[in-house]
């Protein structure tokens, strides 16, 4: 069956095929969203909610990306520059992905994943992650402190996520670590985690599909 359009002729079923893949992307979104949600409930020693409720949360971001849309991709010759969210912007994205829950934990987690989804691209790291306070420490490569990050040691929009592979990211990180590797190894999954990663592979493929008209 063929539809003229616009006068263009599309083919229905082709139209179907393409909603079907972008259906299947937002629901491996979600996915990737509980993940991290899961995890973070587990830096902070609680119990998560069950995956179906941290699945919903990931399917709200989901609808608010695909209403607001991801901030532009940068050109292959373009550095962008860091940006932000005012609390006053941020706050009612929030709100709306929190979906009425109160919990205080995913309010945390969820704030940030907002950030992480627009904040806008750049290629250039700021560097947040080896900064050495004047007391020789640095609160990126302490514990207590990246626990209460959904990113890890990073920001959540270090260019590092897309730029770099697990393993030289790993020993980029090994490397530069006041406490010495071992330190970082024993918690590396907090320091560094994967599942946040795969987030923002995801966020960083999607602006490109947008951009490119195919979803």
């Amino acid at each position: 069956m063929t539809i003229v359009q616009e006068g263009r002729d599309v083919d229905s079923r082709g139209r179907f095929r393409r909603a079907a893949r972008v259906d299947e992307s937002d629901r491996e979104f979600s996915q990737l969203v509980a993940a991290i949600l899961a995890r973070f409930f587990a830096q902070h020693g609680r119990a998560a909610p069950a995956n179906g409720e941290l699945i919903a949360v990931g399917g709200r971001l989901a609808e608010l990306i695909a209403e607001r849309g991801l901030p532009r991709p940068l050109a292959p010759d373009e550095l962008g520059q860091p940006g932000g969210l005012s609390d006053e912007a941020c706050a009612p994205l929030v709100a709306r992905v929190l979906g009425g829950e109160r919990d205080e934990v995913l309010a945390a987690a969820v704030k940030q994943l907002v950030k992480a989804c627009f904040y806008p691209e750049f290629k250039v790291c700021r560097d947040s992650w080896r900064e050495v306070a004047t007391n020789g420490a640095c609160r990126r490569q302490e514990l207590a402190r990246v626990r209460g990050r959904v990113s890890g040691t990073h920001c959540v929009d270090c260019p590092h996520w897309t730029a770099l592979a697990p393993g030289p990211h790993e020993a980029m990180l090994a490397g530069a670590w006041l406490a010495g590797a071992e330190d970082f190894q024993a918690h590396r999954g907090e320091f560094l985690p994967e599942d946040f990663r795969a987030l923002r592979r995801w966020l960083h493929a999607r602006a490109r599909v947008r951009r490119s008209g195919a979803g």
